[in-house]
């Protein structure tokens, strides 16, 4: 286990925000876990606590008191046979992996599911809180089993997937869950089948201009196609800071979307199903269905692509993106994130909430 007081979190978070935290711990194994677990048991619940991934997902507005707990930063991933499933996989990954090394990993060997998930910052234990996902495609999909150590008990546990409920960017792990597990271990089901999943954004176009017949194409092929999409709207956090997609997009009915479509004709949107519903072969019922409005989307229509309010941006390819335009304090992105929720909802008439945690 490693310890670091007063330490400065610049390299712990991608949006380039120079806050010190009093302490920061480095678990290594799950025997570290369990007696990190003892320490934050025996400070008590006074004592403030973050427990860090890789800090993709995170806005510091000030200086941390208490420890940030995080794992170390290291590629260990194995592979075992799903029992009794011949056709599918499965990749146990210690929570500090690097996610975008995992799927990079997967594609090598032929394992596959993960492919439209390329690039996505950030590590394994943190997809398991916060279900990442992209291009139609997200981490609750894969994931079987994570395995953690209780604040509460000390022990190692293994959780099913099944008791997550896991929803669109959020799961127990962010809910009542919160700061009550030291993850260890995320598990991931794939396929030894390779089923590609294109219908989501513009991954098509990308392969006709590639010149890919979809009957001729192969998992890496998909993989570079998506890195090259998401690079192509979303900055690099080593050269401007940010989070990747800040807001999570907002989920209507029916009756909300005609009386959007009324007044914005060109209003984009993606039909979804509830959360845990429509699994299956069992078709979703129009009180299930609903739809998803791109924030990214209506976050342009008020003018903000592009646009800066003081040392915070929008990022001029992608309006779902904020960005740190140098020397940006957590407080002046949070100004222009509330500013952005206000003209959003005067203009369209919904919330838009961030999916980064802000602490």
């Amino acid at each position: 286990m490693k310890r670091y007081t007063q330490c400065s979190l610049l390299p712990y978070n991608t949006f380039g925000i120079d806050q010190k935290c009093e302490e920061l711990v480095v678990y290594e194994n799950a025997a570290d876990a369990v007696a990190l677990a003892a320490e934050i048991r025996a400070a008590g619940p006074a004592s403030p606590l973050l427990i860090l991934g890789g800090g993709s997902n995170l806005l510091l507005t000030r200086d941390l008191e208490g420890r940030v707990v995080t794992a170390e930063k290291r590629f260990e991933v194995s592979a075992r046979e799903t029992p009794g499933d011949d056709r599918s996989v499965e990749l146990r990954c210690w929570a500090g992996t690097c996610f975008d090394e995992v799927v990079a990993y997967a594609v090598e060997q032929g394992y596959h599911g993960l492919e439209n998930l390329s690039l996505i910052p950030g590590e394994c234990g943190a997809s398991a809180v916060q279900n990442i996902g992209a291009y139609g495609v997200e981490a609750k999909d894969f994931i079987t089993e994570i395995e953690a150590v209780s604040l509460a008990t000390g022990e190692v546990v293994r959780i099913p997937a099944s008791e997550c409920r896991y929803g669109y960017r959020q799961s127990r792990f962010k809910q009542e869950w919160r700061d009550q597990y030291l993850i260890l271990y995320v598990t991931y089901r794939l396929s030894r089948e390779f089923r590609p999943h294109l219908d989501y954004g513009n991954i098509r176009k990308v392969l006709e201009e590639k010149q890919i017949p979809v009957g001729q194409l192969t998992a890496k092929q998909l993989r570079e196609a998506i890195i090259e999409i998401r690079e192509a709207k979303l900055p690099n956090p080593e050269e401007i800071g940010n989070a990747g997609s800040f807001f999570m997009n907002p989920m209507v009915d029916r009756a909300t979307l005609e009386r959007l479509k009324e007044r914005f004709p060109d209003i984009r949107y993606f039909e979804v199903g509830e959360p845990g519903v429509g699994q299956g072969s069992a078709a979703l019922s129009q009180d299930t269905i609903r739809y998803k409005i791109p924030a990214g989307w209506m976050i342009d229509q008020c003018g903000w692509k592009g646009r800066s309010l003081g040392r915070a941006g929008v990022y001029e390819k992608q309006a779902l993106v904020l960005v740190n335009c140098g020397g940006a304090t957590g407080a002046e992105i949070v100004r222009l994130m509330k500013q952005i929720q206000a003209d959003v909802f005067a203009r369209f008439g919904l919330e838009i909430h961030p999916e980064v945690n802000i602490r």
